[in-house]
């Protein structure tokens, strides 16, 4: 990742040319180490998002809007104490460092002008958002807190003075001379990458490559001097950057993922990366962080649930194994009742203290060996072998039932596992939680939390004949979608005996082509936990047909009158 300082240059640009004499008007902490200002500025509102988080470190302008936490956490109640309803006098980035820094004024409750600074760390597992009071220069808060039990040479805590992060003798690119380029870079003949990297601030290992890469260029086939053409080379990038006038670029890998992105165009990885060129670097870094920021929170976000799910799974399975033992042994009774009768039939040839009776089988005619136990007569031993086959023939009804009630657990259970693991967002994990807690299968995370209302909003897509497809996101939203949104002339689809999503085809009226029927089976066959197979069983139906059991479990159904096809999991008009 090349969040360098040529990145920072061109975002602090970017910003300076939109939020410049802005008020912050609201300001919300979407995650633990991140941060959203909303600025107004002229006719115009924007959001600037801050990530302080080791995996994405960042700053830049977002379109998205954020989910919140319904408390907001204290360094944003902070920070809406002292920003909210400032103004942005300046935005500055620190020599050629990935630093910025926010400059605020203020007016607060007793009408006193009061100016903060607002600095963002882009550094790593190092980064941080910190907000100094510019008076005193003090820390009021840091969304990460750094004592000296962790980093002695800086601490940053609240009332502590504000140190800035060391610089490592490296020169800022800014107004550098020819002359300091030289002092900062001897032999850079022999190595000029790394040479690159320990002399010049900001630069990033990619960029390092790419500067020297273009000074190749520049003289291939002269006699040209390979360091003044390194030097010329950055600096037109810092001339390009600092002026607006960036060409942000991402490079995407063979499966189409972001391998690394620049505010320049990097031509040393063209042939190896697929470039994808954007308007502003704002939008680049969204492209480039939001998918990799949102795919860290759903992993972190799910591994709770997972972890809760996949245990109580687990004990599922193994009361299922056990209760299978119980009622094999039930099963095999009979024996119990046999030789009560025996035991009755022969009782004036049993005698007392005896560890076992030999009588006759009368059903066989052969003599057969009964256990018993002598502290009993022989009655009482034929009463016990009676009252163990009677509670045996009980626990056979009793141990059926508990098997289907934990059978069905199971299955949901496993389904649940399945719409984790599919989670686009934060907002599904939430929904799937809501529903854990309801069925009794999570407890609330603490005693004040809210009783959260799920938003129906299954996944929508259409066939290529234009009919609309919804895909249910949990099971209660599958209870929703096809109960209480299709239609009885609607087709109801789910794999066969594999967990997934309620797939409802709305028809319109009328009757679903073949290909309709197939597109819309394969996208079941998505939605479920044969996603990776071929060749997916998957049940079609009208809706008409398709029950739910009263007191079942969510996402729980019953059907008749169903059709079975076998498609490769897929999304309409996707290639086969």
């Amino acid at each position: 990742m090349a969040f360098d300082g040529m990145v920072t240059t061109a975002v602090v640009a970017e910003l300076n040319e939109k939020l410049l004499n802005g008020k912050i008007d609201k300001i919300y902490q979407p995650a633990a180490e991140e941060i959203v200002l909303q600025v107004h500025c002229g006719r115009e509102k924007y959001r600037l998002y801050i990530s302080a988080n080791t995996n994405h470190a960042s700053v830049y302008l977002m379109n998205e809007k954020s989910s919140n936490p319904q408390t907001p956490p204290a360094f944003c109640m902070l920070l809406r104490k002292h920003l909210n309803q400032a103004r942005i006098r300046e935005i500055r980035q620190v020599d050629s460092e990935r630093i910025v820094e926010i400059y605020t004024d203020a007016v607060n409750e007793l009408g006193f002008n009061v100016n903060h600074k607002l600095v963002i760390e882009i550094m790593g597992k190092h980064s941080n958002i910190l907000l100094i009071d510019l008076k005193t220069g003090k820390i009021l808060d840091c969304i990460k807190r750094i004592s000296g039990d962790v980093n002695r040479y800086r601490q940053t805590l609240p009332g502590l003075m504000y140190v800035a992060p060391p610089s490592h003798d490296k020169i800022p690119y800014f107004g550098l001379s020819y002359d300091a380029f030289c002092d900062a870079t001897p032999d850079l003949e022999q190595a000029p990458e790394k040479v690159l990297l320990r002399g010049i601030q900001g630069i990033s290992p990619v960029m390092s490559s790419e500067l020297c890469y273009r000074a190749q260029c520049r003289i291939a086939g002269t006699d040209g001097d390979f360091r003044k053409a390194v030097y010329a080379e950055l600096c037109e990038a810092v001339q390009t950057a600092t002026s607006g006038a960036a060409a942000p670029v991402i490079y995407k890998n063979e499966a189409g993922a972001p391998a690394e992105f620049h505010a320049l165009p990097l031509t040393v990885l063209e042939g190896t990366y697929e470039p994808s060129g954007y308007e502003s670097i704002s939008e680049a870094c969204a492209a480039y962080f939001e998918g990799r920021a949102s795919s860290n929170r759903i992993k972190q976000k799910s591994l709770d649930i997972h972890r809760a799910v996949s245990n109580g799974l687990d004990k599922l399975l193994l009361k299922k194994q056990r209760l299978n033992e119980d009622l094999l042994k039930a099963e095999n009774s009979e024996e119990l009742r046999l030789f009560g009768e025996l035991l009755t039939a022969s009782l004036h040839t049993v005698k007392e203290g005896r560890n076992s009776a030999e009588v006759l089988n009368y059903y066989t005619g052969e003599m057969i060996s009964i256990p018993l136990d002598p502290r009993f007569t022989a009655t009482q031993n034929a009463q016990r072998y009676f009252k163990k086959y009677g509670k045996s023939k009980t626990a056979i009804t009793e141990k059926t039932i508990q098997l289907k009630d934990t059978e069905e657990e199971i299955t949901y259970l496993d389904s649940v596992l399945t719409f984790i693991e599919d989670a686009r967002n934060v907002d599904d994990l939430e929904d799937i939680r809501a529903e854990l807690v309801e069925n009794g299968f999570l407890k609330k995370r603490n005693s004040k939390e809210k009783d959260r209302k799920l938003k129906f909003k299954p996944l929508e897509y259409h066939t290529t004949s234009g009919k609309r497809i919804l895909v249910g996101r949990n099971n209660k939203e599958n209870d929703m979608l096809t109960f209480k949104t299709a239609s009885s002339r609607d087709i109801w689809m789910h794999t066969k005996d594999i967990p997934g999503s309620h797939v409802v085809l709305f028809t319109e009226g009328e009757e679903p082509t073949a290909e309709e029927i197939f597109e819309t089976a394969a996208l079941a066959a998505l939605h479920s936990k044969a996603k990776l197979s071929s060749q997916v069983p998957v049940d079609y139906v009208n809706i008409k047909h398709v029950k739910k059991p009263s007191g079942s479990k969510p996402g729980f159904v019953v059907f008749t009158h169903n059709n079975t096809v076998y498609v490769t999991p897929g999304e309409p008009g996707a290639e086969k």
